[in-house]
């Protein structure tokens, strides 16, 4: 018998991109470290890696999130 047994998060009816098997899944199917989600809606699960990149890029872009140079001092 094991100590633990192993529990997914989630309710059916909602969508995940597992990034293990590069595919979308209703409910969780896979541990929480190699999905995201959830998603309200299959469609918006397809495109999980695309809106990854969108985001990643606008965070990426956004001065707020940059840090001063080593230092203290900003560049000139």
């Amino acid at each position: 018998m094991a100590l633990f047994k192993k529990r997914t998060v989630g309710k059916p009816g909602e969508w995940y991109y597992c990034l293990e098997h590069k595919k979308v899944e209703e409910g969780p199917d896979c541990p929480g470290k190699d999905r995201f989600g959830p998603y309200a809606s299959r469609t918006e699960a397809e495109h999980a890696m695309e809106t990854a990149r969108e985001r990643n890029l606008q965070w990426e872009n956004d001065p707020k999130w940059h840090d001063a140079p080593a230092g203290g001092r900003e560049e000139s």
